[in-house]
């Protein structure tokens, strides 16, 4: 049952020499799209607007809905610059009644509660409308309801108000950080399809000072630029993927900012990270445990000519040598060796960047009642895949959980060590739990799959989308310095996104809890241990000392809660030491409670029988099989078929490298070599 409170009426400054325009309201749709309520202006004089001495001074509007944290809330001026009056604000709460948005406000929107009544300053600068148009014209405001078919909602009227007080704006003009300046020409950016940009790049080299005025001297171009993200895209600070195109719209590769050849390129907004560096730190800890994680530089974004804020420039996860390093996969390779790699799959939302897949055959991790884990093709995507290909991940991963749930799950030739690269996997751990990431495994992860001529068994990451990781949630305990985070269907078994049951089942197996002990005590003098974690930080500190400032001038953020924020500091110094405080706490916490490893650790973090596991490998190429030596094995190899007839017999190399086996003929199926002398042995199937 709703209840509604009368509507006040719709109230305007009274303020001498002012011109207030008033626009009827209507219905807000509830299916998700977009209205537009227009007012015409005219008779303004003058009629440019600007911030110096005549221009807009406030809008005001009484709009009914039942939850108005659903509410997005814009001022759209001719010209179509775009300033966020309040988006998201309000929680559970109901109803704007006679609110007027004026940039000099005592309160901001942010801090107020529902129902909003009286003035408060805009999400955004109002004043950025005042940039010298013509204001006699159509202004609109924007609003969209962005949980479609819950709540409907009305717009009962509202009004814009010119005077000789206008509203200012922050005036951005140079900075430490590169100068990344975009212009759409006019051109609203949308999910798709992306629209063609100029883009221009200004970098002086680190440690020299940037100027807007400076010439594009780093990168001058056309980019095609689209939003980015899903419970991200409701927020006022958008993030953008990008692709470097020519001027005909075909992706060119381009090095930018210090990173290799490309065209695919993401702006990351990262708005509830009030650190502005969580993403950056967690990429750069990985690449620093020995993976490969996207490269980032902060940048400084001017949109439109409109200064957005502090951006994370960073490459988008994708196939590529300089990327995530695994075969391209052909839309021929569709048998033999050639069908085995070449895939990045993915368990994420199905909204923003989501698509096809599969659904895991394991009941979710901790939440057997909860939804199906579904897991994702993403590079090739499920336009890109053929039959075959999507078939044979879809097996392959199929048959990882099998023997994920089989009497041995830890063998070496049919359990989880023959179908995924286990110290990935220990690595992913790691850095999930480090952050307490209430995302993590569950939303934005990532695994890829080389042929198996490289090797072949399914590796974990690379990591991405931490900026609600680090303590940065109040939700399903993401604030608590202890407990798993991949037990995050005992605390919130019904979410709509659960993590996938290999974790429970993984973490439950004393090999793997040994691999991920191995790899924390080695982990642990060096990448993940304190001093490393703290240089990290403090060196983005130092960077972002001065663009923080500027970026929490566009959104004021500091100090006030914004989804999903637990811990609150008042400055920027606060929230970077409150992140280091939730490391050094998890840091103990998980140094604590990881399990002994029983057994000694090799070098590279495996324990020792493990390590004698993955001594050898064998894959099919063709007629031959290759046996992979990881160390030095003496004797004869013996390969056997699934009956235990003898199909070859070959003599090993004395030193760690390859053996090659001519087994023409021999049927499709599952083969054995043993390595006489050595108790090693490990499989191979062939598919042809």
């Amino acid at each position: 049952m709703r209840t509604w409170i009368p509507l006040l009426p719709l109230l305007a400054p009274v303020i001498v020499g002012a011109q207030t325009f008033t626009g009827a309201g209507g219905a807000i749709p509830d299916d998700g799209s977009t209205a537009y309520f227009s007012v015409s202006v005219s008779g303004l004089n003058p009629a440019t607007v600007d911030t110096s001495t005549f221009g807009v001074m406030s809008v005001c509007l009484s709009l009914l809905h039942p939850y108005v944290a659903d509410m997005e809330l814009s001022l759209v001026a001719p010209d179509g610059t775009t300033v966020p009056l309040s988006i998201a604000n309000g929680g559970s709460g109901n109803n704007y009644i006679a609110t007027c948005f004026e940039q000099d406000a005592a309160t901001s929107i942010l801090t107020a509660t529902p129902p909003f009544s009286g003035s408060f300053r805009p999400q955004g600068q109002l004043g950025l409308v005042n940039n010298g148009q013509n204001g006699n014209a159509v202004w609109s405001l924007k609003v969209n309801d962005n949980y479609p078919f819950a709540d409907a909602g009305t717009l009962l009227a509202w009004s814009i108000t010119f005077g000789n007080d206008p509203a200012g704006y922050f005036s951005f003009t140079e900075s430490d950080l590169p100068i990344v300046v975009i212009n759409t020409n006019g051109e609203a950016i949308v999910d798709e399809p992306k629209v063609m940009a100029d883009i221009g790049i200004i970098w002086n080299g680190p440690g020299v000072r940037n100027r807007l005025t400076d010439p594009f001297n780093h990168f001058e171009g056309k980019v095609g630029i689209e939003l980015r993200g899903a419970s991200s895209a409701t927020m006022p600070k958008k993030s953008y993927g990008l692709e470097t195109w020519d001027a005909l719209g075909n992706t060119i590769d381009t090095a930018l900012l210090g990173m290799p050849s490309e065209n695919d390129w993401v702006l990351s907004a990262g708005y509830p990270d009030k650190s502005l560096m969580r993403n950056a730190f967690v990429y750069a800890t990985a690449r620093d445990m020995g993976r490969y994680a996207p490269r980032t530089m902060h940048v400084d974004l001017v949109l439109n000519g409109t200064y957005a804020g502090v951006y994370t420039f960073t490459e988008k996860i994708k196939r590529d040598p300089e990327r995530v390093d695994i075969a391209k996969l052909l839309p021929t390779d569709v048998s033999g060796d050639e069908l085995t790699g070449g895939y990045i799959i993915k368990v994420d939302k199905t909204t923003g960047s989501g698509g096809d897949g599969w659904y895991s055959q394991l009941p979710p991790a901790y939440a057997p009642n909860g939804p199906d884990v579904y897991i994702q093709y993403d590079d090739p995507d499920e336009d890109e895949l053929v039959a075959q290909q999507a078939q044979y991940i879809e097996a392959y991963v199929d048959s990882f959980e099998s023997a994920l749930t089989s009497a041995f799950p830890d063998d070496p030739i049919t359990g989880f060590p023959h179908f995924i690269e286990p110290v990935s996997f220990a690595d992913l751990v790691l850095i999930n739990e480090l952050m307490r990431n209430v995302d993590g495994y569950r939303i934005s992860t990532f695994y890829h799959k080389d042929k198996n001529s490289n090797g072949g068994r399914l590796v974990a990451g690379p990591v991405w989308d931490f900026d609600i990781a680090g303590g940065n949630g109040d939700y399903c305990d993401a604030w608590k310095t202890t407990g798993w985070a991949y037990r995050f269907g005992q605390v919130c078994g019904t979410a709509p996104q659960q993590v996938s049951g290999w974790w429970q089942l993984l973490m439950a197996e004393p090999a793997f809890q040994r691999v991920v002990r191995c790899r924390w005590e080695e982990l642990k003098m060096g990448a993940l241990s304190i001093a490393a974690i703290d240089a990290r930080i403090d060196s983005m500190a130092a960077m972002l000392n001065e663009s923080q400032g500027f970026n929490f001038k566009v959104w004021p953020l500091l100090g006030v809660y914004t989804w999903p924020n637990y811990y609150i500091a008042q400055d920027h110094a606060g929230e970077v030491d409150t992140l280091k405080w939730f490391l050094h706490e998890r840091w103990n916490w998980i140094d604590a409670q990881l399990p002994t490893a029983t057994l000694p650790c090799n070098m590279v973090g495996l324990p020792e029988e493990l390590a004698a596991a993955h001594a050898m490998q064998a894959r099919f190429v063709g007629d031959q099989l290759h046996v992979l030596h990881a160390h030095d094995l003496q004797g004869m190899l013996t390969v056997l078929d699934a009956s235990g007839r003898t199909m070859a017999i070959a003599q090993s190399r004395q030193a760690s490298g390859s053996t090659v086996i001519d087994l023409a003929g021999a049927p499709p199926g599952v083969y054995v070599v043993h390595a006489s002398g050595t108790g090693v042995s490990t499989r191979a199937v062939r598919t042809e």
